[in-house]
């Protein structure tokens, strides 16, 4: 494959801004066949442990993935499907639910701040500060001057944040009207999933449109030359675990994380061990 999956899905902000309805959530760009993402997906778990290894031995630089999605856009699968497979120890998994009391004392990035990953760890927010733009806006939750000022804010934070080296992957996870129907009806009928099923997920799909405004939005303002926004057409389950899984090798890659090598007598060393 010559061209990065990251090319074909990142997000196009033309003069126009992003529209998110122009992605089709059921396609599968860089695959000429579904069933090859099935195929292809447990070969990439090897390599991306080896290069999660070197950046956790290194201890240089980390990442940190953001997921945003509609509900039942795959968020919690992919975490378990794809970051599943990474050393438990150097992952660092933070879901960013309402905010606390004590968190809305402090400026809406206060708690992201406190989450970000140490240099080796791989971070993953489920839902991010991206929630104070998406729903925030949706809702009403804050004067509309006070959220238009929060897109300069975030790429501020985020352009603070590459500085520290940690770099960033921002994906959106793009699932049709018609598909959350379908996945919530399955909760419902599936009584080991019943747990997952909320009537607010039936609530939120009357503003599924302003959502789907409120993300091109975000995307639009927020997707930076050192923050991109990535779009995973996320329909097909197998597809999704493949591009994200897919995303990070090649990010890694381009991290470009080395085992260290100390200054051992290793003779010396082997000798004594041998004794």
């Amino acid at each position: 494959m010559t061209k990065q999956i990251r090319d074909l899905l990142r997000a196009e902000v033309e003069d126009g801004g992003f529209r998110i309805a122009d992605v089709d959530p059921a396609s599968t760009p860089g695959l000429s066949h579904k069933k090859r993402a099935l195929k292809d997906l447990p070969k990439q778990h090897a390599p991306l442990l080896k290069l999660q290894d070197k950046l956790y031995a290194e201890r240089k630089k980390a990442l940190l993935l953001v997921l945003q999605g509609m509900d039942t856009s795959g968020k919690d699968g992919t975490i378990t499907h794809v970051i599943g497979n990474l050393n438990p120890q150097a992952v660092q998994i933070t879901p960013f639910k309402q905010p606390t009391p004590a968190e809305k004392r402090h400026g809406f990035l206060w708690r992201i701040r406190r989450r970000l990953p140490l240099p080796g760890d791989v971070g993953i927010f489920n839902r991010s500060h991206y929630e104070d733009v998406l729903i925030v806006r949706v809702h009403n939750l804050a004067p509309l001057n006070v959220i238009e000022r929060r897109y300069e804010l975030i790429n501020r934070f985020e352009r603070q944040v590459t500085n520290q080296r940690i770099k960033l992957v921002k994906i959106c996870l793009h699932i049709s009207y018609e598909e959350q129907r379908k996945r919530l009806i399955d909760r419902l009928k599936d009584p080991d999933k019943e747990w997952k099923f909320s009537v607010h997920d039936v609530d939120e799909r009357a503003y599924w449109d302003d959502y789907q405004s409120a993300y091109s939005i975000a995307i639009t303002q927020c997707s930076t030359r050192w923050a991109p926004w990535y779009v995973v057409p996320a329909n097909d389950k197998d597809y999704r675990n493949w591009a994200v899984s897919t995303i990070l090798i090649e990010t890694l890659k381009e991290m470009d994380p080395q085992y260290p090598h100390p200054r051992l007598d290793v003779p010396r060393l082997l000798k004594g061990l041998q004794a």
